[in-house]
């Protein structure tokens, strides 16, 4: 028995942190963000550079045996909540964050930072900002990443960032926990945006595609073409994500606008651009309904014609309007079929008032002339009463 409990032992505690990462912690780096460098996280407790002023809980008090340990901070200010990317945050529709520490009676410790968005499509767009290449993909929330003891994982509107102090076998079922609690965005802003779904899945790096909605976001990622060629005052929406195509680093850049009719004026203005050598790398084009696709690699055009054959748009029809509870509808319903069965019975009295009195003033002004002429009276008499009449057939027998 001590035999098996010492060959155990080690695996699980080796095995544990696995559950989450598997590459080797790095230490972290203190040092101030250059300007061309990539954040990849919320700003800690510690960086709170003002008073913040409490907008709402977020975070629940307690989760899977966390419990939070003094007073959750607060802030509306996206600049508290990244001081580098609080454009980009802005952009996204930030409103408010909460940050807390949770503990456990193992004595374990767990930091979260909770970003809450105008829509999920802005959590879903500072969530495809923050992931780092290198993080691993988990089932958490609508979508997760996570690279050693810290997961990014975002929530309807709820974007959330946590640091574990030690892992464990139970940290992905906790934050599972976690995500079930967090508010939940109603109605439209529950809507993730459909665009990325357009990405062809061969040879895509999930972890690198970004959803862009602004030039701010864009300026942050290589993209095949500026800003200024996307025209993001004509509601744009973008998505980029890496390819290999055919052995070759590719980067496709899929443009959404609201109608084809914008998406084809735009793609003219992109095709000029190219014609004229103003872009810095060399470019496919391609329109599929309101989506322009943009697809940046030294492949043959051969190549990339026929990769760019994968983006193809499919209108949906979403009916996404809020009907309320059940039992309302059940009594505008109700309410309806008698509404309908009142008009009804009104509409026929009326009718029949109507064809009467039509009749009897005809009948006074033109007697035996419109109606009830007599030629057109035919009456089907049995005289039932009257005696039946006698007959020569012999097979007739008359009885009374």
């Amino acid at each position: 028995m001590r035999t098996l409990r010492g060959i155990l032992l080690p695996i699980l505690a080796f095995a544990a942190p696995l559950v989450l990462a598997q590459q080797t912690p790095e230490p972290p780096n203190t040092a101030p963000p250059g300007p061309n460098e990539h954040v990849t996280h919320l700003a800690s407790p510690a960086q709170f550079a003002q008073p913040s002023v409490k907008s709402g809980d977020i975070l629940p008090k307690t989760f899977a045996g966390w419990t939070i340990q003094g007073t959750p901070q607060f802030s509306k200010d996206p600049a508290v909540a990244d001081p580098s990317n609080a454009a980009l945050l802005k952009e996204y529709g930030f409103t408010d964050l909460e940050s807390a520490t949770y503990t456990r009676d193992d004595g374990r410790t767990l930091k979260i930072k909770a970003a809450r968005f105008d829509d999920a499509s802005g959590a879903y767009g500072a969530f495809t900002f923050y992931k780092a290449p290198e993080m691993l993909t988990q089932d958490i929330g609508d979508q997760a990443f996570s690279l050693n003891n810290r997961v990014l994982l975002f929530r309807g509107d709820t974007l959330v960032d946590a640091n574990f102090e030690r892992l464990s076998m139970m940290s992905a079922a906790e934050l599972r926990e976690l995500a079930s609690d967090l508010p939940r965005a109603g109605g439209t802003s529950a809507n993730l945006p459909t665009l990325p779904n357009y990405l062809p899945k061969s040879g895509l790096n999930v972890s690198t595609s970004n959803y862009i909605v602004g030039p701010v976001g864009l300026q942050q990622v290589h993209a095949p073409i500026p800003a200024q060629l996307v025209d993001f005052s004509k509601g744009a929406e973008v998505v980029t994500a890496e390819y290999n195509i055919n052995a070759t680093p590719s980067t496709l850049m899929l443009i959404g606008y609201p109608t084809p009719q914008i998406a084809a004026a735009q793609l003219d203005v992109i095709n000029k651009a190219k014609q004229a050598h103003q872009l810095t790398s060399d470019i496919t084009t391609r329109r599929t309904g309101p989506i322009v696709a943009v697809l940046a690699s030294a492949t043959t055009e051969q190549n990339a014609k026929a990769f760019l054959d994968h983006v193809n748009y499919d209108a949906d029809i979403t009916w996404n309007q809020d009907t309320g509870s059940s039992q309302r509808a059940v009594g505008h319903m109700m309410l309806g079929i008698i509404m309908l069965a009142g008009a009804l019975i009104v509409i026929a009295v009326v009718a029949s008032i109507a064809f009467g009195g039509f009749r009897v003033l005809m009948q006074r002004l033109f007697p035996n002339k419109v109606f009830d002429r007599p030629e057109q009276i035919e009456l089907i008499a049995l005289h039932l009463s009257e005696p039946a009449e006698k007959t020569d057939d012999p097979g007739v027998k008359l009885t009374n």
